[in-house]
């Protein structure tokens, strides 16, 4: 590998803090809190709603220093009856950067933000560390290629990947580069969810047969204004679409909307599944693989033209175990595993099963335990610096939304999807397989394979 400047700099962290952990004298200035040798300078891709939290709470950490933010717009909101979100883009991305270190102790030393359009020119900085990418999903793919080839650390939100091919070929780029991945599927740090998997992963409900995994129902009726519009001033909205289809620009397809519309996203279904399919897999030990076949059936379809992802939804996984899991909108949010001797279910702050002692706050399922995290975005930073491998990496990330990717590949050629986990390819159906690797990228966008 390129000894690059990124990498050295990586390579370094990892060195220091192995070395505060052995029984050496080092320099005071070294073990200082905020000493550089023990930061981590960042740059955040993607300013929305999800972006500028996930950033604010990296920025809490004093051993994450804010260098840089991206976004192709600078400033906008959500507007929902009387009620107006905070701001967001490049703009008040900046500003919530510079509020955060202007609380800090160490502000004085900080440097400042640089605020950028275009992503590339962020992750070509040699004094940055890691990105966290919270752009939409058509554009996970390639920024992530872009910062692994760069020798950059990585934090993106789920689901990993829009495409099926890119997150084959990030997970294998991550084990090339030696990267640190995180997906932001933080439910593997909440001890609810930890609880529910440890009771499975240690036998309390007997052999597992059947798991339902409960995601919310789409959208029918358009999300905002469905007029055909020049894009606002501060949107770069060709930059915007990227390597997807430039369609129209309509707000109720844009900021929060675009998920509805499998140009951009790929519905509840692909919205969720990196969340209670991620948990699922947890329990059934499947970080590593996956189902054997998946099939759909009962797809919805909205009735507004604008979105094309299904409104209601089942999809089948079969597992060479014998488990049957079944994801829908047609039942409650959440994990639910059912086996010979009982069943659990969780859910977003609520657990509950068929022995109540189960679900008891404290309760301690057995010697099998599940990794344990102080905080989602901590243990990424935690990890940059050990070089460790993180609760959320980009294998487990992929893995667990693939049933999600082999359900639409199901739905178009109208028939069950037969698939290799090992080899994580389809299984007699070539056609199948030249699809589900397909990359329609618009004009000059490449993945970088």
């Amino acid at each position: 590998m390129n000894h690059t400047p990124s990498t050295s700099r990586r390579r370094f962290l990892g060195q220091a803090a192995a070395a505060m952990a052995a029984p050496t004298i080092l320099p005071s200035g070294l073990l200082g809190q905020n000493a550089p040798s023990k930061r981590v300078a960042m740059g955040f891709i993607g300013l929305g709603n999800r972006g500028i939290g996930v950033m604010e709470t990296f920025l809490n950490h004093t051993d994450v220093q804010g260098v840089a933010v991206c976004d192709v717009d600078d400033l906008h909101f959500r507007q929902q009856g009387d009620k107006k979100s905070r701001d967001y883009g490049r703009t008040p991305g900046k500003a919530a950067m510079e509020a955060a270190h202007a609380k800090r102790s160490d502000s004085g030393s900080w440097k400042g933000c640089t605020a950028y359009e275009d992503f590339r020119e962020l992750i070509a900085r040699d004094d940055i560390d890691a990105v966290m990418i919270a752009t939409p999903d058509h554009w996970h793919g390639v920024i992530c290629m872009e910062a692994l080839r760069a020798g950059k650390d990585v934090y993106c939100e789920k689901p990993v990947t829009h495409k099926y091919a890119e997150g084959h070929a990030i997970h294998r780029e991550v084990a090339k580069q030696k990267a640190v991945f995180q997906v932001g599927s933080q439910q593997r740090s909440e001890a609810l969810f930890q609880q529910a998997v440890e009771i499975v992963r240690n036998g309390l409900i007997g052999k597992v047969t059947k798991v339902e995994v409960g995601l919310p129902t789409g959208h029918d009726q358009p999300e905002g204004d469905a007029t055909e519009k020049t894009p606002p001033s501060d949107l770069n909205y060709d930059m915007w679409c990227g390597p997807a289809a430039l369609l129209p620009y309509r707000e109720a397809c844009h900021h929060w909307s675009w998920r509805w519309t499998k140009t951009y996203g790929g519905g509840q279904l692909m919205d969720w599944i990196g969340h209670h399919n991620d948990i699922a897999h947890w329990g059934l030990d499947m970080d590593k693989s996956g189902p054997i076949s998946v099939e759909t059936k009962d797809w919805i379809y909205p009735t507004t033209k604008l979105y094309d992802a299904p409104m209601s939804y089942d999809v089948i996984s079969k597992y060479g175990n014998g488990v049957e899991v079944l994801m829908s909108s047609r039942v409650p949010m959440g994990t639910k595993w059912i086996g010979e001797n009982g069943w659990v279910h969780v859910t977003r702050g609520k657990l509950t099963a068929s022995n109540e002692a189960w679900a008891m706050p404290g309760f301690v399922a057995g010697e099998w335990k599940t990794y344990k995290t102080p905080g989602h975005q901590r243990n990424f930073i935690d990890c940059v610096l050990s070089r460790e491998d993180t609760i959320a990496n980009a294998e487990t990330a992929h893995r667990s939304i693939t049933p999600g990717h082999l359900a639409y590949l199901s739905h178009a050629v109208g028939a069950p999807v037969q698939w290799d986990p090992k080899t994580e390819t389809v299984v007699g159906n070539d056609e199948a397989q030249k699809k589900l690797m397909a990359l329609p990228y618009r004009g000059d966008w490449k993945l970088g394979v």
